[in-house]
């Protein structure tokens, strides 16, 4: 599956159950990890647990096996599909981590790195 497909996939699967606030980031210049991570939040733990259930039922229907899955029956749910990783959080939780904020910042503070680099 291509990694576009792949990210409507994730998307139509968080729609699905009533997801907030989904966020797509393209990391790939940032980590060799992965390409892109999706965040969205749950209204609860068992809210949280049933968004990154239905990711894992969806793509497994077609054909993808989540490379990890870490944090079931608790706040914050990471599902590593490889090119993708979701992050399922509670809005605490997803404000606390500011991941949207920690990986923007990250491009910028590399080429600030890179320039002060070439100065010495």
């Amino acid at each position: 599956m291509q990694t576009e497909q792949l990210k409507q996939l994730v998307i139509d699967s968080l729609e699905e159950l009533k997801g907030n606030d989904i966020v797509t980031l393209n990391v790939a210049s940032s980590t060799s990890v992965t390409d892109f991570m999706m965040i969205a939040s749950g209204t609860s733990s068992r809210h949280v647990a049933s968004l990154a259930e239905n990711v894992i039922v969806k793509v497994k229907e077609q054909g993808v096996k989540p490379l990890g899955i870490e944090g079931q029956g608790s706040e914050w749910v990471l599902v590593d599909l490889g090119d993708i990783v979701v992050h399922v959080m509670q809005p605490n939780t997803r404000e606390h981590y500011d991941l949207e904020r920690l990986w923007s910042d990250l491009p910028e503070d590399a080429e600030q790195e890179k320039a002060e680099e070439a100065l010495s």
